[in-house]
């Protein structure tokens, strides 16, 4: 049986081995070892030490990435190699993912792994698509940080087109639905909870967190409200009582009037409920 989507990605530094230890006995749908902005230069060969100490052996049904240094950086081949070395359910997480033909080549040399990517450039935006439908990528998404420094904006309100382009483009490529960058303010959990009920609203499906403190208020956000899911058994139960009855007349008790895009929407809804475990 495969795993329900993540809904909650928790980074952790690679060079810290204490702290990758804890985020695998976390509550994160997934665990994100960080080779990248997380470590020092110092540290680099100390953190793929832990990498390869740490996750040669995973807990079953234990969801792990590994983001490596950027392609074009001097960490990159011995990221990458350390992780081609690790059981085959370990994904590689690329950030600054810009080159269509860059990403087939690792994609290749993976072997099945799953490849996430992420966007943090205009141009990875503009290639958007072109990034997604590689064969063999696993999933894309966004890295804000550096990608607000390079449009130079300074709110949300400058990333609104981003965010959807990343949407879209995962969607047409028959991807899942991206899961938000991390919001930085780790104290602000009313904040961090807007934050994404506003992504949610887009598209989103989940967010990256760097704090565990995080993780509640992330799954709290993505999951079906409780009047979500009674609308969506609503919907359900109205089209099956009409197919038993042999009726073209698919209304709500509201007077809304069901069409297939409803009735799949309402099956998803009920599908991410019970795989999280929520009622």
């Amino acid at each position: 049986m495969s795993l329900p989507p993540p809904l909650t990605l928790l980074y952790v530094p690679g060079d810290r081995p204490d702290r990758v230890a804890k985020a695998l006995a976390s509550s994160a749908d997934a665990v994100i070892v960080d080779l990248e902005d997380a470590v020092a230069p110092v540290a680099k060969d100390a953190a793929r030490r832990t990498v390869a100490d740490l996750l040669g052996s995973l807990p079953p049904g234990r969801t792990v990435q590994v983001r490596v240094n950027a392609a074009g950086m001097p960490w990159h081949a011995d990221d990458v190699a350390t992780v081609a070395a690790l059981p085959r359910e370990v994904g590689l997480r690329l950030p600054k993912a810009e080159h269509p033909a860059a990403v087939d080549a690792l994609v290749s040399r993976m072997r099945g792994r799953e490849v996430h990517l992420l966007v943090e450039s205009a141009l990875g935006v503009e290639r958007a698509f072109a990034l997604a439908t590689v064969p063999g990528v696993s999933s894309i998404g966004l890295g804000e940080a550096d990608l607000r420094s390079e449009l130079r904006v300074d709110d949300d309100a400058g990333l609104a087109w981003v965010r959807s382009r990343i949407v879209v483009a995962a969607r047409a490529a028959r991807l899942p639905s991206p899961v938000m960058s991390v919001y930085p303010h780790v104290r602000d959990l009313p904040g961090l909870a807007e934050s994404c009920r506003a992504g949610r609203r887009l598209g989103f499906s989940g967010r990256t967190a760097i704090h565990p403190a995080q993780l509640d208020t992330i799954r709290e956000a993505f999951l079906p409200s409780a009047e979500e899911v009674a609308r969506a058994r609503e919907v359900v139960a109205r089209v099956e009582g009409a197919v038993a009855a042999g009726t073209g007349a698919l209304v709500l008790a509201d007077g809304t009037f069901l069409d297939v895009a409803m009735v799949e929407r309402a099956r998803a809804t009920l599908a991410l409920a019970s795989q999280h475990g929520h009622p």
